[in-house]
């Protein structure tokens, strides 16, 4: 009884503290938080999320991510701004677009393990990489500038920051539940199983390759909606976007939150851009060095990530509470 106690009340603070960062979120813009920022925050964190997805919960790292976040971000910038699509359709595009690519590198590099795996993404990524260098409709190192935000579905303009900035978090939190059903349902119970014990899954009769592959092209497209909404909110899409450093963010970021852990992301995503921006003006380029050194003291620190501990943490406490 004790145990259903206790698991009851952790479910009502968990309830409690995604509420209150509900709330927060909702009222954000007029606690005086500049409303581009947080929107900026909220496609990070949403490829974190998407990242985590593939890592956290299938044990696949990606070096290669940045590849479907970037490519996405170009489609659709390219799409409103040559094409004269709506945002809606735009966004889709870039979605379906990094699906696709993602399908094609996963059937790749899925049937490989480990670094091998994560360096045959690398490879890919950077042959997407030279391919937003040198295509036209690109604009090369200057990248796609000046990309409008058009009207959602033709009637609800999104050139207001406050208009769009609950667009982005209706995405991010349709994104963020569906994600955490998917981790939840049967199809997510596949994919820890495979995380944690491949052959045994093998054993059980499971085609690991393909759970594997849908995993994948899952992250990819979720990481493309990202990619995509981060060109509608800055109006513009660059080579940092697809550029290795930005896989190595996303790592990062999923890291110092938690890998495994649904809001775990979405904090590491928050430090992340918060210092960036934060320090950016302050201390130049130094701000990696920074980041770099959060990074090394979280590792020693707090091995499963911020969120990750803090759970670890509350179990040694239940345990030590029913000894």
């Amino acid at each position: 009884m004790k145990r259903i106690s206790d698991t009851a009340t952790d479910r009502a603070l968990t309830r409690a503290t995604y509420a209150g960062l509900l709330a927060l979120a909702l009222a954000a813009p007029f606690l005086g938080l500049y409303p581009v920022f947080v929107m900026k925050l909220l496609c990070f964190a949403l490829f974190a999320c998407a990242f985590n997805l593939l890592l956290g919960f299938t044990g696949l790292l990606s070096f290669g991510h940045a590849a479907f976040f970037g490519f996405s971000a170009y489609v659709t910038g390219w799409c409103i701004k040559s094409q004269g699509w709506t945002p809606e359709v735009a966004l889709l595009a870039g979605m379906a677009v990094a699906a696709l690519l993602g399908l094609g590198m996963g059937l790749l590099a899925i049937r490989r393990q480990g670094i091998y795996f994560a360096m045959i993404t690398l490879a890919l990524a950077q042959m997407v990489f030279f391919l937003c260098l040198q295509a036209p409709f690109t604009g090369g190192e200057d990248g796609l500038q000046g990309v409008g935000r058009g009207a959602l579905f033709g009637l609800l303009p999104l050139q207001d920051d406050l208009t769009l900035y609950y667009v982005v978090l209706a995405v991010f939190l349709a994104c963020f539940l569906a994600i955490g059903r998917i981790v939840t349902s049967p199809f997510g119970q596949v994919l820890k199983m495979i995380r944690e014990n491949e052959p045994r899954a093998i054993s059980l009769g499971y085609e690991v390759d393909r759970y594997k592959l849908l995993a994948f092209v899952l992250s990819a497209a979720l990481s493309g909606l990202a990619g995509s909404l981060k060109t509608l909110v800055m109006g513009f899409a660059t080579l940092s976007d697809v550029h290795w450093s930005m896989s190595g963010e996303v790592i990062l970021m999923s890291l110092l939150g938690g890998v495994g852990t649904l809001f775990g992301p979405v904090l590491g995503a928050g430090i992340v851009v918060g210092l960036q921006n934060l320090l950016a003006d302050k201390v130049g380029a130094w701000v990696t060095v920074i980041i770099g050194a959060i990074f090394v003291l979280c590792v020693l620190a707090f091995r499963k990530g911020m969120v990750g501990e803090l759970i670890a943490w509350r179990e040694r406490q239940r345990l030590a509470a029913r000894a």
